[in-house]
């Protein structure tokens, strides 16, 4: 008995030892950061990343730009790194601070959230695109899971310094990236503003295709359609323009012929028509010349998709419809019978080869299960006309969140766009989300 006592005691004194040499620890490594620079501080949060100063926008006092060692697999070290790109605009330590959850490659700007709130920014650049994107992709951990575990790694670290209230915001995929973060980490930020953020039910979601369908008047969807008519009915002399047009900005037509090009273009037409808020006056009449459709169909859908940079800028992004977030199809009703080389289109034409495409169906309604059941203090910024509208998400009424919805809004909506009491509305709500302490710059 008495023996076991001594074990006992010896035991604690142990672990006393082993919590206190921990706290001794933690504690030198939490003051680390203090009486260091900024970039310093950086350094410290951050040591297999190379950091440099970048141009300083608005009302940042500092700004840098970092090439973080990031996993591949945040479940599996061993799987090895890809360099991520991440950009910080610092104001003050003790303002809020705004994640930018990119759905692309990013590009150093300001973003509204972040000037109304005065606040600091982080936006990351989404793995396997833009800068982040390596030579050759490893399919398998370009997941929705891996990304989002991206910044829940480097929220954590920068909430060290960063200790005021977090706000998650993106745009259309990055605000759909938005949504699945929060899914996933619902206590890394307390608020967050996905704006034009859809969340797709299939691989081909017929929501969009009936929402544009019924947008505007019957004059105006009419008109659409015509126009979409009239470019089949001239292709040969619109071909002539498109490829004098592709000669001249260099661009090659070796993964989709030109000939596609243009059926995909003219079938993509009435969703970048309402997507981009363009204007049923200014659509070309049936008397208008070939050099008009042309020009018109260029300024609208293009062929920016379809050549050759499109293609690979955007393989990642079609990898991700295909296997997990879904996309919207084509209405073949209204041209099928001018159509020569796209009988059954599909936006499966523009995934990588020779990769597992296999769809999950579940991941996204788990995503959407979760924010309109328990999605609180979510902002919902969109636009009436815009096709990914329909697939946004309805919080229920007994969550604390808030959708807003511009009438004849597109996927430019912003919040600068709504009306005053709108925009009053919208305030109030963040200021209630975020407390007295965060002042806002109402804009």
């Amino acid at each position: 008995m008495i023996k076991m006592c001594k074990m006992k005691y010896k035991n604690q004194i142990i672990a006393l030892i082993f919590c206190s040499t921990a706290l001794l620890s933690c504690k030198t490594h939490k003051v680390a950061l203090n009486g260091l620079s900024f970039e310093q501080q950086l350094e410290v949060l951050f040591p297999k990343a190379t950091i440099s100063p970048i141009k300083i926008n608005d009302h940042f006092a500092k700004a840098f730009q970092l090439a973080l060692k990031q996993p591949l697999d945040h479940n599996n070290p061993d799987a090895g790194t890809f360099d991520h790109y991440v950009y910080i605009s610092h104001s003050s330590y003790d303002s809020p601070t705004v994640l930018v959850t990119e759905g692309y490659n990013a590009k150093h700007r300001t973003y509204e959230l972040s000037k109304i709130l005065g606040a600091n920014q982080v936006m990351v650049e989404y793995r396997f695109y833009g800068k982040s994107r390596p030579k050759q992709i490893p399919w398998q951990y370009l997941k929705n899971d891996q990304a989002v575990a991206d910044y829940h790694a480097i929220v954590s670290k920068l909430k060290r310094l960063y200790k005021n209230k977090w706000i998650s915001t993106g745009i259309s995929k990055g605000g759909e990236t938005v949504l699945i973060y929060k899914s996933r980490y619902p206590k890394d930020v307390d608020v967050a503003v996905p704006y034009v953020a859809p969340l797709i039910n299939t691989q081909e979601d017929i929501r969009t295709t009936n929402l544009i369908n019924t947008n505007g008047s019957a004059e105006c969807r009419r008109k659409i359609v015509e126009f979409q008519r009239n470019v089949l009915k001239h292709r040969s002399k619109i071909l002539v323009l498109l490829k004098a047009y592709a000669k001249k900005k260099q661009m090659k037509f070796t993964k989709v012929s030109i000939e596609e090009a243009l059926e995909y273009s003219v079938l993509e037409y009435p969703f970048s028509f309402w997507q981009w808020g363009k204007r049923c006056e200014d659509i070309p009449e049936t008397y208008a010349n070939t050099d008009e459709l042309f020009t018109y169909l260029m300024q609208v859908s293009g062929v920016g998709l379809y050549n050759d940079k499109g293609f690979h800028h955007y393989l990642p992004s079609f990898y991700q419809h295909m296997v997990e977030l879904g996309y919207y199809g084509f209405d073949l009703e209204p041209v099928k019978d001018l159509l020569k080389i796209v009988k059954s289109p599909s936006n499966m034409r523009f995934a990588p080869n020779n990769v597992d495409l296999t769809y999950n169906p579940e991941y996204i309604k788990k995503v959407r299960d979760y924010v309109e059941n328990k999605g609180n203090k979510i902002l919902y910024i969109n636009g009436s006309y815009d096709p990914w509208g329909a697939c946004a998400p309805t919080p229920k009424s007994s969550v604390d969140a808030l959708k807003m919805t511009l009438k004849g809004g597109s996927h430019n909506t912003r919040i600068k766009h709504f009306s005053l009491e709108d925009k009053r509305k919208i305030y109030a709500k963040l200021k209630e989300w975020l407390g007295n302490d965060i002042e806002l710059r109402p804009i």
